[in-house]
């Protein structure tokens, strides 16, 4: 149990602390703030793509990364604005939530779907290490009386499937050691979800449906990955970019939906051109921050580039400047999400009519895209789910004479801590 009054008085201890980070905080978050608005004074409208593009990549030293670079849509903003923080807005404006409904009718014929996974690690009480990831796909034609589609992928992953962790761990039957990792479960998680939004992909291209989009909860972007083991590391990279370019080739858009963002490629852009010592601290500023407050229901920023290093370090090669984002307010009590896709949207002309599906489906999931919400629903494995999973385990070797057994102690707290 969690001894409220011990922590509210620690709390208290640490309130200079908490205060004080809150304050160089906040001007951190203030600088940045104003080299963003002063950018397009600094880097006038009539050649202002082109300016921004030549003083990320002619400074006096070399610099690890350029984090982003401006779209034509900045400079079509600038055009119109001249200055100020970046924002394109939707021009929509709601009476109430029936009306915004209402308005999202405009999805009528537009397939939307997205896929999102879970997972069972090892789990170390066992005595024989075994794994389950699955993907749940949600797609829905809005095209009554068609059907909305749910499904589901599973793999259960064998103990040779899982032996290239680094984890080592005793079998309990032998006394040898295993080496296993859950590195292995996401990476396979990873997998199969890519695999499945390239399946219905594939699928919506050979069926010839028109208007599609398609939805992926978490980034394009595989930076986690660059801390990893090369084995992780090169089979994540190929995956995002099969995911890629699969989108590019079937010609269907992909949305990687981000709803909490700590990507600071805008900031580290800013950082560097701008290299005084004022703007080299970047530490809590996030560019989802730079945003926040400013941005109306539905409103978006200009596109930018991802020119973060980690794209050329992970070995992207020819995709590694394929990725372009925006921020957009879902929600206004929320900073905005980033929303990450392929390059070919935006010089396709493709990326107002996607942000526009984007927008419906944040309508119908009040503030978070309806497919994402309802693939996870799909996809989610829980505790009960656990349990179930190694009954019909332990079913399976008992018929198949294998020897299965869980620790009484793992037995004990999973009873107390239902």
């Amino acid at each position: 149990m969690l001894y409220t009054q011990k922590v509210a008085q620690e709390l208290r201890a640490k309130r200079e602390q908490l205060t004080g980070y809150e304050n160089h905080y906040g001007e951190r978050l203030a600088r940045f703030r104003q080299a963003l608005r002063s950018l397009g004074e600094r880097f006038p409208a009539a050649n202002a793509l082109q300016s921004v593009q030549r003083a990320l990549l002619t400074q006096p030293e070399p610099v690890p990364s350029l984090g982003a670079t401006p779209t034509p849509e900045y400079d079509t903003w600038l055009r119109s604005e001249g200055s100020g923080i970046p924002c394109l807005p939707c021009g929509l404006q709601f009476a109430h939530h029936q009306e915004a409904r209402a308005w999202a009718e405009c999805l009528r014929g537009t397939t939307t779907f997205a896929v999102d996974g879970s997972q069972l690690p090892p789990w170390r009480d066992a005595s024989v290490p075994i794994a389950l990831v699955q993907a749940g796909l949600f797609e829905n034609p809005h095209q009554p009386p068609m059907p909305y589609v749910k499904d589901v992928a599973v793999e259960v992953l064998s103990p040779d499937e899982l032996l290239a962790g680094d984890d080592d761990t005793a079998d309990t039957r032998t006394g040898e050691m295993l080496s296993y990792s859950t590195l292995v479960v996401n990476l396979r998680r990873f997998e199969l979800e890519t695999r499945i939004l390239i399946e219905r992909m594939e699928h919506h291209a050979r069926q010839k449906t028109e208007r599609v989009v398609a939805f992926y909860d978490g980034s394009l972007i595989v930076s986690f990955a660059l801390k990893m083991a090369p084995q992780y590391r090169t089979r994540y990279v190929r995956a995002s970019q099969r995911l890629l370019a699969a989108s590019k080739e079937y010609h269907i858009p992909l949305v990687g939906y981000i709803d909490t963002s700590y990507a600071r490629d805008i900031v580290t852009m800013l950082s560097r051109l701008d290299p005084t010592p004022m703007l080299q601290d970047v530490h809590g500023v996030h560019d989802a921050l730079l945003w926040r407050g400013t941005l109306g229901w539905g409103d978006r920023t200009p596109a930018f580039i991802s020119a973060r290093d980690d794209l050329s370090r992970m070995g992207y090669g020819e995709q590694q400047a394929d990725i372009a984002f925006v921020y957009f307010q879902a929600a206004l009590d929320r900073p905005p999400a980033r929303i990450e896709f392929p390059r070919w949207l935006l010089e396709d002309g493709r990326l107002d009519d996607v942000m526009t599906a984007v927008r419906a489906e944040s309508v119908a999931g009040n503030g978070y895209p309806y497919p994402i919400e309802a693939a996870d629903a799909v996809a989610v494995i829980s505790a009960p789910d656990r349990a179930q999973f190694y009954a019909l385990f332990q079913d399976f070797a008992a018929r198949e004479g294998l020897r299965f057994s869980i620790s009484r102690k793992a037995l004990s707290k999973s009873r107390r801590r239902v």
